[in-house]
């Protein structure tokens, strides 16, 4: 793929009108791909409706064909035209959360692409809250398929420059929006089961969930890899920076022996921590991810960190655990993911 990639830099507030939103939207309705921010993280949208262009997602992602795409819509009416029916339950969550960092899978009718679907008898959709996807999908008129606008494996984009580095000369264009807010992907949840089951941990975390829907648990698959998923981000390594990522799981104390043993060992070691935890290391290079008396600026933060370590500079990265309350569960599925699950325990 060579194709020229065309950069909109956008402005706020966002102008519905506006040349790059307009521009943009023509171009989805041109069958081609195109990035744009959400509240969680850059998706790369394409008609949810046309399987070539979905197509075009999977080639520039190198994202494997059997993994499902999230649906983004802008209004109820083209959440009815993807389904075939809404539970009392859904409609209670789209009412609370919607727009927001919230995915519900519900019985598809067939109208999503198949490669949306990958297969399967349900299509995840949610409305994203951010101005500029709304203006997006509403110049559009199309519902989009739009995963993490990055290289398959690699960590999600929050920001357009995280974008460019993955996809530049893969995709027809990215609008920049700015930084994303949330920083982790959306809360999946499916809805066609008679009790809903949180599928992905995300934006949404399963305490404000079981507020509203007290029977509503926790898929006990989350860690099962060899399965068919019926949520995006559920079956490969994902979120991975460029060099090992090891999860230190322990007091600071313990952190310190393991940074040191790996340094005796003559590696060249990065360290992700809070700012708690930093001001307690003598070691450099070391990336602040936030405190761990807020989770939401971790989560925030995340990303940007596991990208900032590259392969020439490190050999191991060191990575400290958060508590999984709140938004810290979705940070940890996504640091387990990315650390292929090698977590060192005291």
């Amino acid at each position: 793929m060579n194709e020229q990639t065309k950069l909109w830099k956008l402005s706020t507030p966002i102008d519905k009108k506006n040349s790059a939103i307009i521009e943009a939207a023509e171009l989805l309705k041109a069958q081609q791909v195109v990035a744009f921010p959400t509240e969680t993280v850059y998706g790369l949208g394409a008609d949810a409706t046309r399987e070539d262009a979905v197509q075009k997602i999977f080639e520039a992602k190198g994202r494997p064909a059997d993994n499902p795409l999230i649906v983004h819509v802008s209004n109820r009416d083209q959440v009815d035209e993807l389904v075939t029916e809404i539970s009392a339950i859904a409609e209670k969550l789209m009412s609370a959360f919607w727009p927001g960092p919230l995915t519900l899978v519900l019985p598809s009718n067939g109208r999503a692409a198949k490669n949306v679907t990958a297969g399967l008898s349900t299509v995840a959709i949610r409305m994203p809250s951010d101005d500029t996807a709304l203006a997006i999908l509403n110049a559009s008129g199309l519902p989009l398929a739009a995963p993490s606008a990055n290289r398959s494996g690699r960590p999600s984009p929050t920001d357009a420059e995280h974008v460019m580095q993955d996809l530049d000369g893969r995709i027809a264009g990215v609008v920049d929006g700015g930084p994303t807010g949330v920083g982790v992907e959306s809360t999946v949840v499916d809805c066609t089961t008679e009790n809903p089951i949180i599928l992905r941990p995300g934006g949404v975390t399963k305490e404000d969930l079981q507020e509203l829907v007290p029977g509503i648990i926790v898929d006990p698959a989350l860690a099962e890899q060899d399965k068919q998923p019926k949520s995006p981000g559920m079956k490969y390594t994902h979120y991975a920076p460029e060099s090992p990522l090891w999860l230190i799981d322990g007091d600071e104390r313990f952190f310190k022996e393991q940074l040191q043993q790996l340094k005796d060992d003559g590696d060249r070691v990065g360290v992700i921590a809070s700012s708690e935890l930093a001001e307690q290391l003598d070691h450099e290079p070391v990336i602040v991810c936030g405190s761990r008396e807020d989770l939401t600026e971790v989560a925030g933060e995340l990303y940007r960190a596991l990208r900032q370590f590259k392969k020439a500079d490190v050999d191991i990265i060191l990575c400290e655990t958060f508590a999984e309350t709140g938004v810290g569960a979705a940070i940890m599925n996504r640091l387990q993911k990315a650390a292929s699950q090698k977590i060192i325990q005291h």
